[in-house]
């Protein structure tokens, strides 16, 4: 699943779209199959958390990355198709001022909703403080985070309603760079330390096409933990191992950790 700074990533290639006329529009969701934004502009594009929304008038089209997604801009004619891919959105807007008009599509997303944009605040309200937002709530993620001192660490941070944007990526190398087990209840952890390491981390690769927390870009050093089962520890060279752990919704995950740097507590 992406995490905050891909969909903050895509929010800016997307810019281009904004003050633009939609041509036509195909929305390929039973529940808005009928609702069309042809004829309006769309105002503007930006990211919450891992939720990406485009307005066009008065109407918002929210959508959610999931797993699988992927949005794609061709030049109205070219072959946009993917094998094995399924266009749930695709939007054609006016080129100028290139000659022929732009399609948008949304493969394979996991969430697709149209909603007015006076209910926007009242609809995503739940979420907690963007991390990527430019001013960063830090003291109300800090809160809500602390409400549950018996929650594991693990599962506060992939939790959407306390802070929107950290996914399973960051949830792991965060861990390991703070030397905490995932499985630490929050009460036995500095929250605001591992809040600013969070921000400072994602913002750092938040225009970087290849997320680093190593400092090393090259690939397969670019991470600690996270996807290194059974590899040596940078640090102290003990085997990585994983299991799963509860994230948004305690749905189970899984998360890496090095059993030598980052000792449980209780």
């Amino acid at each position: 699943m992406p995490e905050g700074d891909s969909v903050f990533q895509l929010s800016r290639r997307l810019q281009f779209m904004a003050g633009r006329e939609v041509l036509s529009t195909s929305l390929r969701v039973p529940r808005f199959a009928t609702i069309s934004f042809t004829g309006s502009t769309c105002e503007r594009i930006w990211p919450l958390g891992k939720h990406l929304f485009m307005q066009f008038d008065e109407r918002i089209l929210h959508t959610h990355l999931k797993m699988e997604g992927t949005w794609a801009m061709h030049l109205k004619g070219d072959r946009w198709r993917k094998p094995g891919y399924t266009a749930r959105v695709v939007l054609t807007l006016e080129g100028a001022p290139h000659p022929r008009p732009i399609e948008v599509v949304g493969h394979d997303l996991g969430l697709v909703r149209v909603f007015p944009v006076a209910e926007y605040h009242e609809r995503m309200g739940y979420l907690g403080p963007d991390i990527l937002a430019e001013h960063f709530d830090i003291e109300e993620a800090q809160a809500r985070i602390e409400q549950d001192p018996e929650r594991t660490i693990g599962q506060a941070l992939l939790d959407q309603k306390l802070v929107a944007g950290l996914g399973n990526e960051y949830r792991a190398e965060i861990c390991f760079l703070m030397g905490v087990h995932p499985a630490t209840p929050v009460k036995s952890v500095d929250v605001r330390a591992v809040l600013e390491l969070s921000r400072r981390l994602i913002w750092a690769n938040r225009n970087s096409p290849i997320r680093v927390t190593t400092g090393v870009k090259r690939a397969g050093e670019n991470s600690y933990v996270f996807g290194r089962n059974n590899k040596p520890c940078r640090r102290c060279g003990t085997r990585i191992v994983n299991g799963f752990l509860g994230g948004d919704g305690d749905l189970e995950r899984v998360i890496w950790w090095c059993p030598q740097c980052q000792p449980m507590k209780n």
